[in-house]
């Protein structure tokens, strides 16, 4: 399978405390970082970015043609789509007028809001009710500038094989597992029955993989709205000790999502269950080939959380913010939105599309189960927590350390002191008190 969404999420978490400094150079409203003012695009034609996947190819196609004068260009940027972003900006030629915004990279650009031209000034305020608060609340600054509109969410939900979980004497009907496993507690005790039963079948897929998913399922992280560093508190412990029970029970199949190991585990029973996106139904649909038919979906236990999903945004330099900002709000219609979750499982951020037929259908793939009446009631509740430029740097020593928990080298309680003294060290270089 290819590089999955959800690797390239795990992938910028290993790397962010490198960067999290560096991408914030050259910050000037305007500016290049030689200090001279960035000239304004041409009015010839509209220049608009994103990554591989990013759109949904039906819309862009579509908005391409619905807006002729000025032409768009669109480019498909691969690799790394924010450091690309940033040396652009920094150059101060070639910056394009239209440019997705990851969510993973969002909280980080932040304070380069002078960048991009606030929303709010070209009418935004009468669509921005259309979209998930929580997930405008993300692209918004403290002092209110809106920098991006959301293209899509990544709502989780628990993915299971029916197969396995009934010969293991689980429940497996969407709504009895729903109803079983409501909690993280449930959920590791029905792992450790079908352990009983079936010693390959490892309900937890990887546990350090866990950790996030319960950090995601709060309303705190690592750095609070004033600054100050909160990453030693008890709602980080609590997803550090969840990520660590799974580990004792030995429900642990250490076995990371996306590689090769998790795609034939797949498919063998081996990795029965995943806890993701609603992105990661492509990932896993391209994964298998004999389950087809057997994977159902049930809610993420104790709660949803948010994983990707990302922004469209206008820069400075566009020529002519206002008709930037009606190719934004054109393609990201609710109808729009549903298209491009027909294209290419891209979920919607603009609940009206919950309701469209892209949406409603039926799934052959999860048993004839239709996916909406589970991520949609997910994505409406996913709590809401203030992220930090920093907070993804902040979180690297809590990964790692866990890896040391896996695999034996510490104790939690060892491996917890560290990752919280480096997590320290790391907030106060970036200013964190």
């Amino acid at each position: 399978m290819e590089l999955s969404r959800r690797t390239l999420l795990g992938g910028f978490a290993a790397i962010a405390s490198g960067v999290a400094g560096s991408a914030l150079a050259g910050c000037s409203s305007g500016m290049n970082n030689a200090g001279t003012t960035a000239k304004k695009n041409t009015a010839t034609e509209l220049t608009m970015w994103c990554w591989p996947g990013g759109l949904g190819k039906s819309v862009l196609t579509d908005t391409i043609a619905h807006f002729p004068d000025p032409k768009i260009k669109y480019s498909e940027i691969g690799g790394d789509f924010k450091q690309k972003l940033i040396t652009t900006f920094n150059g101060g030629t070639s910056i394009p007028d239209i440019t997705g915004l990851k969510g993973e990279d969002i909280a980080s650009l932040l304070p380069q809001a002078q960048r991009f031209v606030d929303l709010k000034t070209l009418g935004a305020d009468s669509i921005l009710g259309d979209y998930l608060q929580w997930k405008v609340n993300q692209a918004t600054t403290l002092d209110g500038k809106v920098i991006g509109l959301p293209i899509d969410v990544g709502p989780t939900a628990l993915f299971y094989r029916e197969d396995i979980f009934a010969a293991g004497g689980l429940p497996s009907d969407p709504a009895k597992v729903a109803e079983q496993l409501k909690t993280w507690d449930d959920f590791f005790a029905a792992g450790v029955q079908l352990k009983a039963k079936n010693p390959k079948a490892l309900l937890v897929w990887d546990a350090t993989d866990l950790y996030d998913m319960v950090v995601g399922q709060g309303t705190e992280r690592y750095i609070s709205k004033d600054n100050k560093f909160i990453g030693d508190q008890d709602h980080i412990r609590k997803a550090w000790d969840t990520s660590v029970k799974a580990m004792t029970l030995k429900i642990d199949g250490k076995t990371p999502s996306g590689g090769p190991d998790w795609n034939a585990g797949l498919d063998q029973g081996t990795v029965p269950a995943h806890i993701g996106a609603a992105w990661v139904a492509s990932d896993i649909k391209s994964a298998v080939k004999t389950s087809v038919g057997k994977w159902r979906l049930a809610p993420t236990p104790s709660g949803p959380a948010n994983f990707g999903g990302s922004f469209l945004a206008i820069t400075k330099n566009a020529a002519d913010p206002q008709k930037a900002f009606d190719v934004i709000k054109y393609m990201l219609s609710p109808d729009n939105e549903a298209k491009a979750f027909a294209d290419a499982q891209i979920f919607p951020s603009a609940p009206a599309a919950y309701d469209k037929p892209q949406l409603t259908a039926a799934d052959k793939f999860f048993g004839g189960q239709v996916p909406i009446s589970v991520f949609g009631p997910a994505a409406k509740a996913i709590p809401v927590a203030y992220q930090s430029p920093y907070d993804d740097a902040v979180a690297a020593p809590f990964h790692d350390e866990l890896k040391t928990v896996q695999t034996g080298a510490k104790t939690s309680d060892a491996a917890w002191s560290s990752a919280v003294s480096k997590a320290k060290a790391i907030a106060k270089r970036q200013g964190v008190q």
